[in-house]
């Protein structure tokens, strides 16, 4: 009777069993590496880590800093992810740099899966290249890329981030698990971690599609024997990834800024779209040199409009090469099917407000980087030679990451860079002008709102920042037109506490009064309402009720610093009077 064989690897010799590993040659060698990345990275990152917050920081603020956390993550939307953000403002309120730092250490930790995971990946390819420098390679180049910045240096970028960690842990433990075939322990290790992931961002359900491509690309080599044996996790993850589409199916077909409820442009404009994006992501990665905070992307309204054609004979192409050379290039080819899988999710048919933003890259960067150890490790160069190599590369992005994190440390320029590559675009130019009202420069803010006023219909928001910089000018009655017109699309108790406060700048109470009252009718839970209505008092001399004010508005908003300040002067005040 034959004798069984193991089947063959791509490469043509014998394929390693999956659960063997080798452990590292030299034990000291990774404390040293672990302690110059993390000189390094902080050094890389530290013009960001004061940075104030910016753009979408104040979506995930709107509970508060002092809301309890139940209200953080009330909506089941990314709740381990506003557990996180509450953490923060529970014990740091609302000071940046602890955000910030929160996420340099998700990025720190996602940099050590990576190695671990290129490790295992190479260890697996029966590869005679030096695995752990390339490995440690891969590790640095996403730690230090400077694409990486955005999902870093930014708070709200810290969903890619966090929802990349756990899926990383995820597929590191499906990695290195003891048995080809998954035992329930890391089965339950590994759901815990994707629905966790899921429940931070997204995207993270692609999940179990990794986990089916790795089976069926290592485990053997290009057969579904181990997806059969591990039926124990695909069958709870494929459950898992449907409940998570039924969970998120509202959001995917009302919210309006992704879904298919989105008014702009189709599905199948956006997947046009993406065949050309996907492509300037690449670009990003190899030469990052134009990368800007909000890209200026035109859409794809046909398959023929603005070269989408050609975009997807080029993919289709790429795919049928990684395929065609699958045996020959293994790794490279397995990376770049994980490429495309991983950035699925926003850049297939999913529509998307913004088509292009450089965090969508963040977990993805994984598989392009599996097909750059694989070319490196083919190169026939001495060790020492690749090794010196790999590290100027290191040292070279985290100059270029420095360079990008010093912006994202000052709005200010931050915001002329983004205008400076995206001047057609009108948010942009709110931001930017929003910076100037900022840095004490209101005349440059309203230069900037009449730009964004050229390029995109008016709208709430600008409106009423344009009228505050009016103000700041002393242009009262133009201060007013705008708030008016801001009130007329969207009646809020906001808006009229700032028609409130240009009157009593120029101490017109009753005005002030009036529309503090109409402020109090539409929302009487407001806060500053209580706040200016107490000013108005004390500026009259009329500290009683100026206290009684001021009181409701800690009743609302317990740390609120101006009606804490203004009622111990009041109170001074009214004792010295009697």
């Amino acid at each position: 009777m034959k004798a069984k064989t193991r089947p063959a690897h791509p490469s043509g010799r014998p394929a390693p069993a999956l659960p063997k590993y080798a452990p590292a040659a030299r034990p000291g060698w990774p404390y040293a590496f672990a302690a110059a990345a993390l000189i390094v990275v902080f050094w890389a990152y530290s013009p960001a880590l004061h940075g104030p917050f910016l753009f979408d920081d104040a979506v995930w603020q709107l509970p508060g800093f002092t809301a309890p956390v139940s209200l953080w993550i009330r909506g089941g939307v990314r709740p381990v992810l506003y557990f996180t953000y509450w953490f923060n403002a529970h014990f740091w309120k609302d000071d940046p740099y602890t955000y910030h730092f929160f996420n340099l250490v998700f990025h720190l930790l996602s940099s050590a899966l990576i190695f671990l995971i290129a490790r295992r990946l190479l260890q697996i390819s029966s590869t005679q290249s030096p695995v752990n420098l390339l490995a440690g390679f891969a590790a640095s180049l996403f730690l230090l890329h400077p694409v990486q910045t955005e999902a870093v240096a930014y708070a709200a970028g810290r969903s890619d981030s966090l929802s990349a960690l756990l899926a990383f842990t995820a597929f590191t433990l499906f990695l290195y698990r003891k048995q080809a075939a998954i035992s329930w322990t890391v089965v339950a290790a590994v759901l815990l971690l994707f629905g966790l992931a899921l429940l931070s961002k997204e995207q993270a359900i692609v999940l179990p599609a990794l986990l089916l491509l790795t089976d069926y690309w290592w485990n053997p080599a290009f057969s579904f024997q181990g997806v059969r044996a591990n039926w124990r996790l695909y069958l709870p993850m494929a459950l898992g990834a449907l409940a998570g589409v039924a969970f998120f199916w509202r959001l995917i077909t009302t919210a309006t800024s992704a879904g298919f409820a989105l008014k702009d442009f189709t599905w199948y404009q956006y997947f046009f779209t993406q065949c050309r994006a996907l492509f300037v992501y690449l670009g990003m990665f190899l030469l990052p040199v134009n990368l800007t905070l909000d890209w200026d992307f035109p859409i794809s309204k046909t398959i023929l409009d603005r070269g989408a054609i050609l975009g997807l004979v080029a993919l289709l192409a790429l795919v049928a090469a990684a395929w065609h050379y699958r045996r020959r290039f293994p790794l490279a080819g397995y990376g770049c099917f994980v490429f495309l899988l991983l950035m699925a999710p926003t850049s297939s048919f999913l529509p998307i407000q913004d088509p292009i933003a450089e965090r969508r890259l963040y977990a993805s960067l994984l598989g392009l980087l599996l097909i750059v150890v694989d070319i490196l490790g083919r190169l026939k160069v001495a060790r020492k030679t690749l090794a010196a190599a790999c590290v100027v590369v290191a040292l070279l992005a985290s100059v270029a990451t420095r360079s990008r994190a010093a912006l994202w440390g000052d709005p200010l320029a931050l915001w002329q860079d983004t205008v400076a590559k995206s001047p057609n675009k009108g948010r942009p130019h709110f931001h930017l002008g929003m910076a100037w009202f900022d840095a004490g420069r209101p005349d440059l803010a309203i230069a900037e709102y009449e730009k964004t006023a050229q390029l995109r219909p008016l709208d709430y928001n600008l409106l009423v920042d344009w009228g505050l910089a009016l103000d700041a000018l002393n242009r009262m009655d133009e201060a007013l037109a705008k708030l008016r017109q801001a009130a007329a699309m969207d009646s809020t108790a906001h808006v009229y506490t700032q028609i409130a406060k240009v009157y009593g700048s120029r101490t017109r109470w009753a005005e002030a009064l009036d529309a503090l009252a109409t402020a109090g009718t539409i929302d009487p839970n407001y806060p500053p309402i209580y706040v200016y209505r107490g000013n108005v008092y004390f500026n009259t001399r009329q500290y009683a009720p100026a206290i009684a004010e001021y009181q409701l508005a800690l009743k609302h908003q317990p740390d609120n610093l101006e009606a804490m300040q203004n009622l111990m002067k009041a109170r001074q005040l009214l004792r010295a009077a009697h």
